[in-house]
Parts: C-alpha cells; sequence; structure tokens
C-alpha cells in the first residue's frame, strides 16, 4: 500500500482564514475538501505538499446554489449529489445532471465538489467540459480581493490552473441565455470510470435553425480553439441528423486523443465523432 509523504494538517474556519494559510505557505500548501483526486495523488507521491488546508468547513459559505435571470452562482464547495439533485439547475442546464450520472458512485459524489473537479484540472474530468460548453466564469479570492477568470483561461494545462498559490476558488458563475439547452454524454470502461471519451454540446435556436453553439470533449486532448470550425458550420441551420453527424466529425478532427489501456486513439477519435453528434441532438430536442 501506497502511502503519502509527511505533512501537516490545518482546518480552515472561514475562507479569508483558508486565504491566510494559503499566503502563509505558498505553494507548499494544497486545499482538500473531498480528497478523492489529491489524497491518491499523494499516495503515489505524484503530489507532496507540506501542508493540507480542510476547508470542509466552508460548505456554509461556498455551498449554496443560487439561480436568477442572470444565471447560476454555484458556490465551489457544492458537493456533487447537490448539482446531481438540483431541480433549478435541471431546468435549465440538464447538463449537469446528465454529468453527474456518470461521475464516480455515491460515495464520491456526497463529497466531492464542483471546486475541487475544476482545480484538479485533470484532462479527464468531466465537469471542466461541462462549465466550458456554457462560458461559466471562474471567481477567484485572495489577500489582494476577488478576481473572474473565464473558464477557457481557467485551466492553462493538464493539472495546472490560473488561481495563484494564495487564491481560492470561491464561486463558478453559468450565464443564462434564452431559447437554449445543452446535454453532455460519456463512454467508460465501467460504472464511475474515468472517460474514455466524452463531448458536452449547448445549443440556442431560433425556430428550428442554430444560432449559436458550444461544444466540449473530454479526455482526448482537444483543440477548443479549432471547434470555431464546428460553429460556423452549425449556425444558421436546423440540428438535424445529418448536419450533426458532419458537425461530430468536424469536432473530432480537433482532438489528439492517445492510445492507452482505455482504448485506441482511432477508437477515442470515434467516440469524440459519436457523442458530439448525440450530444447536439440531445441538445437541440431539449430546446424544443
Amino acid at each position: 500500500m501506497q502511502v503519502p509523504g509527511p505533512f501537516e494538517y490545518q482546518r480552515a474556519a472561514s475562507v479569508d482564514d483558508a486565504i491566510g494559510l494559503l499566503d502563509r505557505y505558498g505553494d507548499r500548501a494544497r486545499v482538500v475538501a473531498g480528497g478523492h483526486s489529491l489524497l491518491p495523488m499523494m499516495k503515489l507521491r505524484l503530489a507532496a505538499p507540506e501542508w493540507l488546508i480542510d476547508i470542509n468547513p466552508l460548505h456554509r459559505e461556498l455551498g449554496r446554489i443560487t439561480v436568477d435571470p442572470a444565471g447560476a452562482r454555484i458556490g465551489a464547495m457544492v458537493r456533487h449529489r447537490q448539482l446531481l439533485e438540483s431541480a433549478e439547475l435541471a431546468a435549465l442546464w440538464p447538463i449537469f445532471r446528465d454529468a453527474e450520472r456518470v461521475i464516480a458512485d455515491p460515495a464520491v459524489r456526497n463529497r466531492g465538489t464542483i471546486g475541487g473537479s475544476l482545480c484538479q484540472a485533470d484532462p479527464a474530468e468531466d465537469l471542466t467540459t461541462v462549465c466550458q460548453v456554457l462560458d461559466a466564469t471562474c471567481v477567484l479570492r485572495g489577500p489582494s480581493g476577488e478576481r473572474t477568470v473565464p473558464i477557457a483561461d481557467f485551466h492553462v494545462g493538464p493539472y495546472e490552473t490560473a488561481a495563484a498559490p494564495n487564491e481560492i476558488l470561491t464561486e463558478i458563475r453559468i450565464p443564462f441565455r434564452d431559447h437554449g439547452s445543452n446535454a453532455y454524454a460519456k463512454v467508460e470502461r465501467r460504472t464511475g470510470d474515468w472517460a474514455i471519451a466524452g463531448a458536452g454540446a449547448a445549443l440556442w435556436l431560433d425556430g428550428p435553425v442554430v444560432v449559436r453553439a458550444r461544444i466540449g470533449l473530454t479526455a482526448v486532448d482537444a483543440d477548443p480553439a479549432g471547434f470555431d470550425e464546428v460553429y460556423q458550420f452549425l449556425v444558421g441551420k436546423p440540428c438535424t441528423e445529418e448536419v450533426a453527424t458532419y458537425a461530430g466529425d468536424l469536432a473530432s478532427r480537433h482532438c489528439e486523443p492517445l492510445t492507452d489501456q482505455r482504448g485506441s486513439a482511432d477508437y477515442k477519435r470515434h467516440l469524440a465523432k459519436e457523442l458530439t453528434r448525440r450530444t447536439l441532438l440531445t441538445a437541440a430536442g431539449r430546446v424544443h
């Protein structure tokens, strides 16, 4: 059995307390909430923080979901189970429920948080794709105050984010736009596993015609900049089977999956195409 290296433990009492501890210990510290990604990495010595700052007491401050006419505000300490069970989110952004149904198992969903998922920045993590297709904004707070970062700029690489060592993610904001809907799907080796490939899509329609589109791919090393070609193709057309199939083919051309124990690169590229097709059609059907 692997065991983590030695570390010290602090339990933060508030957001300001957590920021103060992070400011004191810098990049020697990591925050922990659910811990389902960080602790296994520590056991494998892939991560070796000298300090763990437990932010579970912050759930009272950061564990709320608020929906208003402007959109949704999701606290970083909102558990996966809350996202799965939120009727308000499911009514406007059913993509959250789609994703949460295929994330891990009840034990993980009861403890893991959306903030932890986004800050882990795992390329095979589902909620990152969800937030990308919804044009989410991340709210960071540090000693100098609060700042916002678009989700497209929040992840700067695998397991790397734009958050400074003394900043904490406090909230995710989702804008609301009329006449739209969304969907997520993934293929996994077994229930609750990391994705072999996943896809998310969001569409906004004027009657039957697409006026705005967003897609995202999980675990296939996608190039989001290349998806502009897909959006340009979709806008101005009804989202028919033929249109969705061609859009899926375009999307699959902008990913570079690796062959590994989960499947070959060709298989993953095929999944990217098929899952993009399915989620586009599902999203369009939900609008209607």
